[in-house]
């Protein structure tokens, strides 16, 4: 199981899902460019010092993210587009181990070239009236709700 997050616009949001990533031994890619300078002062108060506990790869663009997942067909399978413009709740799909969990940037989704390129996309049901939330917190719900189904939370002793 993987997030990626693509051309993230919020230092905070960033910063917030490395260290969900670094809590839950979850994997991140971050697909450029970011709309901030991706660097550890921007990502300090949200990552705190959990930044370095965190596996985290940065690709230079969508087609260079892309390219790494043909090369690693082990580790990038599926990838699960969560956007409004779904109809499937994530709540009724069966998730598998190596999915691909992809956020939209906070200001403008993702383009339609990549809405067509993912395997399925996924909304989270809240209220009509409301547009969405936020990034960080929809990726948390969704991704519980993956690491549930697949049995990927960590183990404690």
């Amino acid at each position: 199981m993987r997030l990626a997050l693509f051309q993230p616009d919020i230092p905070q949001n960033t910063g917030t899902l490395l260290r969900l990533g670094a809590c839950l031994d979850l994997p991140i890619d971050i697909i450029e460019p970011c709309g901030f300078i991706f660097n550890d002062k921007a990502m300090k108060r949200a990552g705190m010092d959990y930044l370095n506990m965190v596996n985290c790869r940065r690709h230079n663009s969508w087609q260079d993210f892309l390219n790494f997942r043909q090369q690693h067909p082990d580790e990038y399978g599926r990838i699960i587009l969560l956007t409004t413009h779904a109809e499937k709740p994530y709540t009724d799909f069966k998730f598998a181990p190596n999915d691909i969990i992809l956020m939209g940037r906070e200001s403008a989704g993702v383009p339609e070239a990549v809405h067509k390129f993912a395997d399925s996309r996924l909304l989270i049901p809240m209220n009509p009236n409301a547009r969405s939330l936020n990034v960080a917190l929809a990726a948390v719900m969704v991704i519980g709700e993956a690491l549930r189904q697949t049995g990927l939370f960590p183990h404690t002793s």
